[in-house]
């Protein structure tokens, strides 16, 4: 089939709105079945619907309509064959026909609570029965509408292993009869921190991928981004929904100057911050200062070059699992959670119940507000960035969040600074196999022009490190010392 061919257009089309809508009409069909297995299939019937009406009736002046309207028709057949007919349409009577008397009128079609069911389905796929790696698989599944084949080749896992993830998960969900509901209560603040973990998870792997060719995975970023962006519209009065945003619009606007046109890494330091998307900056900008906004807390009204007034904010409470580097290989660290290390770990934050706390994302949002506001690398402001890292070190404590803290360190007050707290690491028992540690210690030797030691850890990071490109880089800073054989580096 031609690119040409109207058919092919047609598909492109219902490929595209079937991405956008997909989310939506299995949240409403969960509702109606509650049975997201049942959800889904009935949305892929929805779906093979259009893709068997639309080549020769056109495209609906409201395709998205359409989809729901014939979902929810077909739920409403699948309820009337199923053997507890009478039960489920007693409960469902009163919804169901209500929903049929909208159906005639497309645009009504899309229920004005559907931004609830979005945020239920967002609640249930992370649901913690759920193990953390269905979590991301059906995230992606049911919210970002990625077929298993991408969410396989995203994350480097075979396509059966993913499939077996997302029809145990539902089957879990179905059996243990999960409730559709947005949890309340104490309950929200756990299972919020396990939505924002799972949604960060997801773009942290994208940004800086753990294992594999590439260093980049743009799809996650922008699925993890496109979701994150959707949780803060519906629970806005949730500073850290609107911290993970602020972080990772931040982040996510250094793609294009990350890496060069044949994927090779480039260091924060090195980026042409020309190529920074300036639009990705003002919009995470504008979500860091909403989410201060919601704490009573204004991170601009900190001194900038005192740790100890900022550490010691009794008001700013952190609870985070371990930190890693964003553009990594030992320069300026970007604040992006370990995957490895987050999953483990544990977030804390509050809710509704309280607004004086600042919480971990909003926290790695300021510090990279400081790279995003700084015009050249020589404009950052490190002194605030080793502040915002004490903070983060003094209330949880973390050999990878003082490895972070020890970099921000070695910029604002010189390498040897740096170099003194990560030695007091190197025996960390939790940072045994963490390539970033010789990769940090690699790169303040090398400044130090001690050359024939800083060869040695660059070489045992790159032994660490499952990233193709990543080891690449580091063997290239490796061979990179011995041009110097212990004569001093020029800047």
């Amino acid at each position: 089939m031609s690119a040409a061919d109207p058919h092919h257009a047609t598909h492109r089309t219902i490929e595209a709105v079937w991405r956008i809508e997909s989310p939506r009409l299995i949240a409403v069909l969960t509702r109606l079945t509650r049975d997201i297995a049942r959800a889904e299939d009935l949305a892929q019937d929805a779906l093979v619907a259009a893709l068997e009406q639309w080549p020769a009736s056109g495209i609906p002046d409201n395709p998205g309509a359409w989809l729901m309207a014939t979902a929810k028709h077909r739920a409403i057949d699948h309820l009337r064959r199923n053997t507890r007919l009478e039960i489920k349409l007693a409960e469902l009577a009163p919804e169901i026909a209500e929903k049929e008397q909208a159906v005639p009128d497309y645009v009504t079609a899309i229920d004005d609570n559907v931004g609830d069911d979005l945020l239920r389905l967002i609640f249930i796929s992370c649901h913690p029965i759920v193990s953390l790696d269905a979590q991301l698989a059906l995230t992606l599944r049911m919210l970002g509408g990625l077929t298993t084949d991408e969410i396989a080749r995203a994350f480097l896992v075979p396509e059966p292993t993913i499939a077996q993830r997302i029809v145990r998960a539902k089957r879990t969900l179905t059996e243990s009869h999960v409730p559709f509901e947005v949890p309340r209560g104490s309950e929200l603040e756990a299972r919020l921190a396990s939505v924002l973990k799972v949604i960060y998870l997801i773009f942290n792997e994208g940004y800086s991928a753990t294992a594999g060719d590439d260093w980049l995975r743009p799809t996650l970023c922008e699925e993890a981004l496109r979701l994150g962006r959707i949780l803060a519209n519906l629970v806005p009065t949730e500073p850290e929904a609107h911290g993970l945003v602020a972080l990772m619009e931040i982040q996510a606007s250094r793609a294009k100057a990350r890496t060069t046109p044949t994927g090779e890494p480039i260091l924060l330091l090195d980026q042409n911050r020309a190529q920074w998307d300036q639009l990705l900056i003002h919009r995470g900008l504008a979500a860091l200062a909403q989410a201060e906004q919601l704490t009573n807390i204004h991170l601009a009204d900190n001194p900038a070059g005192n740790a100890n007034n900022l550490a010691s904010n009794k008001n700013i409470v952190i609870s985070t699992g371990a930190q890693r580097s964003g553009d990594n290989s030992a320069q300026p660290i970007d604040g992006v959670i370990s995957t490895g290390a987050q999953r483990s770990g544990e977030t804390r934050f509050s809710t509704t119940s309280s607004r004086t706390t600042l919480g971990p994302y909003t926290l790695q949002a300021a510090i990279a507000a400081c790279h995003a506001r700084a015009a050249t690398p020589e404009a950052t402001d490190w002194h605030r960035i080793a502040a915002l890292y004490a903070t983060l070190a003094q209330t949880t404590p973390s050999p990878i969040i003082e490895l972070n803290r020890a970099v921000a360190i070695s910029m604002a007050e010189g390498p040897l600074a740096g170099l003194d707290i990560v030695d007091t690491l190197v025996t960390e028992p939790a940072l045994k196999n963490y390539h970033l540690l010789p990769s940090v210690r690699g790169d303040l030797l090398t400044k130090l022009n001690r050359h024939r030691e800083a060869r040695t850890e660059f070489e045992r990071a790159a032994t660490l490190t499952r990233n193709i490109r990543e080891r690449e880089l580091l063997l290239k800073r490796a061979h990179e010392c011995t041009r110097f054989n212990q004569t001093p580096r020029s800047e």
